[in-house]
């Protein structure tokens, strides 16, 4: 098989590479560190996450991606190059196929830049599948059935809700909300509330240690360090688990009006699917502990977890790949 077929999910905090056969190879996050004097990329992925908020001027290490749509086309670029040949290898003889994963709600501008900038970066060909059908496929829902099935995607920029039946998407809803806006009502909170400044890793460390949608029996708690806003000096304080379910209740009631929404516009027949069925979530926010319980209660429908909620997208892009002509009705060709 001379083809080579790629399946990116190219995330607003993490690009995720799927190869058929292989599964996925790569997962990194979607940072790249520039040099301001000769606009050089100096560093992609892990590396340049390193560098986030301690460059020197002549370094800039930035998301190009914001709110799952491109925000910096010529460094999106760099990066889908990067990651292509990272999966490859650099010397190849044939161009590959690649297919990549963008919000349902993105506008036909924006896909365009998606498929410009993958051709760019080396595609003989591209392919663009909305990121609810690839998280479904990814999750193993059988979307060709007729039957409705729900999936809630909640990555690190957008949350993507969809009721999928046939292939094809029959209600959805897209909200610019997800583990970045977390990041940023968490810094807010602890400033607000404590006094401290403190950087963008260190609130996704506590999201990821502390954080839950819904106060805990047992508090868990954390000591952070940062920088005071008074006296302008280094400081530690302790947080509790509860801290951060109060920080991020306005994006949780974001996503949960979403899901509302997509609910409340499906067909009658497809309703009563979801409530037998219950919803799948998926992305990287699913990990939010208790997520899944503050769903259920707020709709009334049971809300499930997907094994590997993360690699879901990035594995329904590398199936759909491998099935071009069974998913052809969910996916958008550009060559």
């Amino acid at each position: 098989m001379f083809i080579k077929r790629v399946g990116i999910d190219l995330g607003t905090t993490s690009t995720l590479v799927h190869l058929p056969g292989r599964g996925i190879v790569i997962n990194e996050p979607s940072v790249v560190a520039i040099s301001l004097v000769d606009k050089k990329v100096l560093a992609v992925g892990l590396e340049a996450k390193e560098m986030i908020g301690r460059t020197p001027d002549t370094i800039v290490a930035s998301r190009p991606l914001r709110e799952g749509v491109i925000a910096d086309y010529r460094t999106t670029e760099a990066m889908i190059r990067y990651f292509i040949n990272k999966a490859l290898g650099g010397v190849r003889i044939f161009r590959p196929e690649v297919m990549i994963a963008v919000p349902a709600g993105i506008t036909s501008t924006e896909r365009r830049a998606v498929i410009d900038a993958t051709l760019s970066a080396g595609a003989k060909a591209a392919y663009i599948i909305k990121e609810p059908v690839a998280a479904a496929i990814g999750a193993n829902i059988p979307i060709g059935s007729a039957s409705g099935h729900m999936i809630v995607d909640m990555g690190g920029g957008t949350s993507e809700i969809a009721v999928i039946s046939l292939g094809g998407i029959v209600a959805n809803n897209s909200v610019r909300v997800g583990g970045t806006k977390f990041d940023l009502a968490i810094t807010e909170y602890i400033r607000r509330k404590y006094g401290l400044a403190i950087g963008e890793r260190t609130a996704e460390d506590i999201k990821i240690k502390i954080g839950s949608a819904l106060p805990l029996e047992e508090k868990l708690v954390m000591d952070i360090k940062g920088r005071d806003m008074v006296l302008g000096l280094p400081r530690t304080i302790s947080i509790v688990s509860d801290d951060i379910t109060e920080a991020i209740q306005d994006e949780l009631s974001n996503i949960i009006q979403a899901i509302k929404f997509v609910l409340q516009n499906t067909p009658p027949e497809l309703s009563a699917d979801v409530i037998d069925k219950g919803m799948v979530l998926s992305g990287g926010s699913a990990l939010l502990r208790n997520i899944d319980k503050l769903i259920a209660q707020a709709t009334g429908v049971n809300a499930y977890v997907a094994d590997e909620p993360i690699l879901c997208v990035a594995r329904g892009t590398g199936v759909a790949l491998d099935n071009l002509e069974s998913y052809k009705r969910s996916i958008l060709s550009a060559r």
